[in-house]
């Protein structure tokens, strides 16, 4: 049985999976490759237990960033948020990344947010001003381990607009009245756009329903993202948990500091590629504790190539024998918490089929 943060996970024949996609309004670098492919590993190791998985990727293609992107480039939204769409698939392919199940958008689903915030206006867990609609969000910082001040730093940096009239500071918006030239869809509050938490949890409960057994996204998405997300899911449809697990995949950081685009210290798949494979890539996101933040370093490409070379090295040893301890010991270690650093120590120094086993299930072969 797969245990997440030390918990076991218990599955019965399938598996839902929801993995914080993309906002498509640049490419992709290694931040948001070690969240795919944590998830890509995470499914990869249900399935080698037998467990169907469903895997429900979103695109947040509708947000105020993208938009700002777009008129950049001169061009409208959706069709600039498709190109980038399409190179990020081209590296998510190139890294072995198999394709979701689900991969709803968000600009598809805004009809179903509009329900959502009707369905939560009508239990009183919401509240209108003018055309915005407020989701009621005392208690979701607490929850989320947060001091108020805390979580009003956290919710400002993820830009959150508090300098309107909500109730509470804890509130967040779930359909906001559109401003000048942003693009909008109607509404029984007017013309507006769906609120960023309410697009992820929109898209969940319309895609896998009201509940999910592993919801994986970036650490840094935790709070406010994350904990809002489930809140209200929770709150429209009275099932809880909202996830049963969550797989919050550590920041990757330059000189310590987060890898975003606004500090400039961005490190791109795609350019790494041209000088690497995609195995060494995703051998270097993935060998590691998966909730650890850590710092990327130009040269630890080279240490993560001279393992891969060793690891198929071994894997190319011991055809005729029999290694089915080591097998087990190798899923023993993918099963309690994703530890890949322990399984493929197992698999380097076992070689044969343990090592081709951990090869394959981890997509390195």
């Amino acid at each position: 049985m797969l245990r997440i943060g030390g918990r076991p996970l218990p599955v019965v024949g399938r598996a839902r999976m929801y993995v914080c996609g993309i906002t498509p309004y640049d490419t992709t670098h290694l931040g948001h490759a070690a969240t795919f492919v944590w998830a890509d590993v995470a499914a990869r190791v249900l399935r080698h237990l037998g467990v169907e998985v469903d895997v429900c990727r979103n695109v947040t293609d509708v947000d105020d960033v993208l938009d700002a992107a777009a008129a950049r480039a001169g061009a409208r939204f959706d069709s600039f948020a498709a190109v980038q769409q399409f190179r990020f698939d081209r590296d998510m392919a190139a890294l072995g990344v198999r394709r979701p199940t689900y991969e709803p958008r968000a600009h598809v689903h805004v009809r179903q947010v509009v329900t959502l915030a009707a369905a939560l206006l009508e239990n009183s867990a919401a509240y209108r001003r003018g055309g915005t609609v407020y989701f009621r969000g005392a208690g979701v910082p607490e929850r989320a381990g947060l001091d108020p001040a805390a979580a009003r730093t956290l919710a400002v940096e993820f830009g959150e607009r508090l300098d309107d009239d909500r109730e509470d500071p804890a509130d967040v918006v779930l359909w906001r009245a559109a401003g000048p030239g942003e693009p909008a869809w109607p509404s029984p509050w007017g013309e507006g756009r769906p609120g960023w938490h309410a697009e992820c949890a929109a898209m969940s409960l319309t895609t896998l329903g009201p509940a999910l057994d592993l919801h994986v996204g970036g650490a840094d998405l935790r709070f406010p993202h994350h904990a809002y997300e489930a809140a209200m899911a929770e709150a429209v449809t009275g099932v809880t948990p909202f996830a049963r697990a969550w797989l919050h995949v550590g920041t990757v950081q330059v000189d310590g500091q987060k890898m975003a685009k606004s500090a400039g210290n961005l490190v791109l798949v795609s350019d790494v590629l041209e000088s690497w494979s995609a195995a060494v890539l995703r051998l270097l996101l993935i060998d590691r504790p998966w909730a650890q933040p850590w710092d990327y370093r130009p040269a630890a490409l080279e240490e993560a190539a001279a393992r891969l070379h060793r690891l198929y090295s071994a894997a190319s040893h011991g055809v005729g024998e029999d290694t089915s301890a080591a097998a087990e010991a190798v899923t023993a270690a993918l099963l309690d918490d994703l530890d890949v650093p322990a399984a493929l120590a197992v698999a380097e120094d076992a070689g044969g089929p343990a090592a081709r086993m951990a090869l394959s299930v981890l997509g390195l072969a």
